[in-house]
């Protein structure tokens, strides 16, 4: 086993020389999947359940983090904007608690043209399997905003 060193109080990291209980990368890969199926499904409730308490969301990457009333928030949105997601690569795993989902998603904002982003998500997972915390991948060159129907 390898000894970890705390980062800055992040969860997904234990006490420096005991390396933590990891979930294993089929439970990483079940929630990665069952995040686009929720997202896909407009299951607002049941995209929040695959998130730890204390879960951050940094989309995208440079962005402030979203936490808590924010993450609920940014959810809801998420199922108003009739949001997409089609994955484009298989789910990649890691050898720690990190798991990654490269897809594209498809949202339709209100009164605007709908916008597609081409995005890689890195998550950590805690011990039981829940995202401790997404960081999604994409700049400006990757959101093309689409005719509509």
């Amino acid at each position: 086993m390898r000894d970890r060193q705390a980062d800055d109080g992040d969860p997904s990291y234990a006490t420096p020389g005991i390396a933590p209980a990891e979930p294993s990368q089929a439970v990483m890969r079940a929630a990665l999947s069952a995040y686009a199926d929720r997202i896909n499904q407009g299951d607002r409730d049941g995209i929040l359940a695959l998130f730890a308490p204390g879960a951050t969301i940094e989309d995208p990457v440079g962005t402030a983090p979203k936490r808590g009333q924010e993450i609920v928030d940014w959810f809801t949105d998420t199922v108003a904007f009739r949001t997409h997601i089609d994955q484009v690569a298989p789910i990649r795993g890691s050898h720690a608690n990190a798991a990654a989902l490269i897809f594209d998603v498809t949202f339709h904002p209100p009164e605007a043209p709908p916008v597609r982003i081409r995005s890689l998500d890195v998550c950590t997972f805690d011990q039981e399997g829940c995202i401790v915390s997404l960081k999604a991948y994409w700049g400006p060159d990757d959101m093309v905003v689409l005719a509509d129907p």
